[in-house]
């Protein structure tokens, strides 16, 4: 965001010698990004950068009320660190929800709203089978428990979340968010496909790789890096399953899927930790 500085003996607006409430309010119909940057400008910008004002119009509308759904967000709303620390913590350090059953966080950038459905909180075909699925505890996972992929053929994984918890207007991706002790098995030569869509309603499908080198083998159609396990910056890998416009007033079922069901291949080694859904990236 560029901003021009003026002075009355160019005939402008002298900008630092505006109150900070002004300074403050204009600050708020910006961006977090962009309020970061000009709190560089001057001191008066940072100063006005600061106030709390400014910080609390890039959350979510319903932000406490999503805070109130666990102890930590209750305690968060209690303490004594500016909105800004908020903001910052809730950008970097998802807080967990509805009984440990999802996270929550907001997107540094835009303040839009992030969820992770934990495996728990999904519908994991034969995960109630000690034979096939084990619920282990990792303590690299954000929750209590991650599914640990034995071994079966038939592998489906669904996820389901409101339309209205996210945010309006902005186009969303779904991610399985997942890793491995050693290595994924039953996927080398057959890719899964990921669909979201709203319930009742034919998602778009499209294959993804949970084998990191599966699209480079012989044969195999060369997918986008999106369209194959990359590594996250919290030591956990993801794929995207696909992506969905969310509408301002829209109050459905949104549900995400992984399945593979089709290559006749025993599976095994794959960890779940659940399905992450964020703003993507550039939309």
């Amino acid at each position: 965001m560029a901003v021009e500085m003026k002075n009355e003996s160019n005939g402008g607006i002298d900008l630092y010698a505006l109150p900070e409430g002004c300074i403050a309010n204009a600050l708020s119909l910006t961006s977090p990004r962009d309020a970061c940057r000009l709190s560089l400008v001057a001191s008066t910008f940072r100063s006005a950068a600061l106030c709390d004002e400014v910080w609390e119009r890039f959350f979510p509308a319903d932000y406490r009320d999503v805070l109130c759904r666990s102890a930590e967000g209750i305690e968060l709303l209690r303490s004594a660190i500016s909105m800004k620390q908020l903001y910052l913590h809730l950008c970097d350090k998802p807080v967990l929800i509805d009984g440990g059953t999802k996270s929550f966080s907001l997107e540094k950038s835009s303040g839009k709203k992030c969820y992770m459905l934990a495996a728990r909180d999904l519908t994991i075909v034969w995960s109630d089978t000690p034979r096939y699925w084990k619920w282990i505890p990792l303590p690299e996972s954000r929750f209590s428990v991650v599914a640990e992929l034995l071994d079966v053929c038939w592998l489906e994984i669904r996820g389901k979340i409101r339309t209205s918890m996210l945010s309006a207007e902005t186009n969303y991706a779904a991610y399985l968010v997942f890793t491995s002790k050693s290595r994924i098995y039953g996927f080398e030569y057959q890719p899964a496909e990921g669909e979201v869509g709203i319930s009742g309603q034919e998602g778009k499908k499209q294959a993804v790789h949970l084998d990191p080198d599966g699209a480079q083998r012989p044969g195999h159609q060369i997918m986008p890096r999106w369209r194959r396990g990359l590594q996250r910056g919290d030591g956990w890998m993801e794929v995207e399953l696909g992506e969905i416009f969310i509408k301002e007033g829209q109050d459905v079922d949104l549900e995400m899927s992984l399945m593979e069901v089709k290559g006749g291949n025993w599976k095994s080694g794959l960890i779940v930790e659940g399905i992450e859904i964020r703003p993507k990236e550039g939309k």
